[in-house]
């Protein structure tokens, strides 16, 4: 436990000299996406529920927060809620009717919906359809208390909301009601012979994960100052599954550690163009090869090996 907390403290102090080495833009693109993948590990990793649709609480929540910041001229602290909200609901409702199937027919009710809400935004008059939701202002945050129009001011309220959404999924897994998830992840049917509703208790952990998945795109919708429509596609549902692979599954750290590598890969590969996909391919099959656990999965294996 001492060394996990020295571990979280030198992360912590990374974090924050960490504009100082790198582009304040790069690492707020990073860290929303390692919220959203920490938000479907939460429901991959720890409650077994495969979603191939995780992208329209993500985009959605980034249009969401784009119309009551810009149409409605509110403050983003309204926009981040809207976004929040708003992938709750969505979340609930496609919850409700996806939790009655298991396996590969509750993937494929997600993957349903996401395309609705895909096709919903190319026709909705507020999304701005193929053109997106363009110039989204950077309002100052706590009535003009913390301006974010400055990358690095940006960065830490962006850091700070990671820190947030990280802090409440540390909490969730950590808690009973965690551990009731890991139960019906592992034997569903033990679970029940328990007394445990598993039903109520995967919404519950659908609507949260979509809800975390909200404010990561309502944060990444306040630092790019745009939404579009493949913050809601197929291919982002796709990316987030590979960062939570990548990173490890089940494991708290690593889809921040796979968000960041992706990330990284998709910034830095830009100019190989039409190769890029060919090039990410080949490293993702390396990585599934060298480290079926995940990268942290596998570290942690071999630190455990290594102390016993």
């Amino acid at each position: 436990m001492t060394a996990q907390r020295v571990g979280y403290a030198l992360l912590i102090v990374l974090a924050l000299v960490a504009p100082l080495f790198a582009y304040p833009v790069f690492l707020m693109k990073a860290l929303c996406f390692a919220l959203f993948a920490c938000a479907f590990n939460l429901l991959l990793g720890y409650a077994g529920l495969m979603s191939f649709g995780h992208a329209m609480f993500f985009g959605m929540a980034g249009y969401f927060y784009g119309h009551v910041v810009k149409a409605w001229d509110m403050a983003p602290e309204a926009g981040l809620l809207a976004g929040v909200a708003g992938a709750a609901l969505l979340g609930l409702v496609t919850g409700a009717l996806a939790i009655r199937r298991q396996g590969i027919y509750f993937a494929m009710i997600t993957l349903a919906f996401a395309q609705m809400v895909y096709f919903f935004c190319i026709q909705a008059p507020f999304t701005g359809g193929e053109d997106g939701l363009q110039g989204i202002p950077r309002k100052a945050l706590l009535g003009g208390l913390i301006p974010t129009k400055n990358d690095f001011v940006l960065y830490y309220v962006v850091l700070a909301i990671f820190l947030f959404g990280y802090g409440a999924i540390y909490r969730s897994i950590h808690s009973p009601f965690g551990q009731v998830l890991k139960a019906i992840r592992d034997n569903e049917q033990r679970a029940k012979s328990l007394g445990y509703e598993a039903d109520r208790y995967k919404l519950l952990a659908f609507v949260l994960s979509a809800a975390l998945a909200g404010l990561a795109g309502a944060t990444k919708a306040m630092v790019q100052q745009f939404a579009t429509l493949t913050d809601v596609a197929a291919g982002t549902s796709g990316e987030v599954v590979l960062m939570a692979l990548v990173g490890g599954l089940g494991t708290i750290i690593g889809p921040v550690v796979g968000a960041f590598i992706i990330v990284t890969m998709q910034n830095y590969l830009a100019s190989a163009g039409e190769f890029v996909l060919v090039i990410q391919g080949a490293i993702f099959v390396v990585i599934v090869l060298a480290f079926r656990k995940g990268v942290v999965g596998e570290l942690a294996d071999w630190w455990r090996r290594r102390r016993a």
